[in-house]
């Protein structure tokens, strides 16, 4: 399991998001198939950006700021 961002490869596949997440397998293949999710697709595999995952992650973030 990846204990910071900095420990996770460029891209991430399903078993890395999952880990680093700390979610199911259904749950990482559910947030590859949302269309607001920074998905690549490259041949068979859906994979994710290490930067684009951090800056969805920000922006899905709810914060007492954004509650006003």
């Amino acid at each position: 399991m990846y204990k910071n961002y900095d420990d996770l490869p460029g891209v991430l596949g399903v078993r890395e998001l999952k880990d680093y997440l700390g979610i199911s397998r259904a749950g990482a293949y559910q947030l590859l198939h949302r269309a607001d999710f920074p998905t690549l697709h490259v041949a068979s595999r859906l994979l994710v950006a290490k930067d684009k995952l951090l800056v969805w992650m920000e922006q899905h973030t709810d914060c007492a700021e954004n509650a006003w």
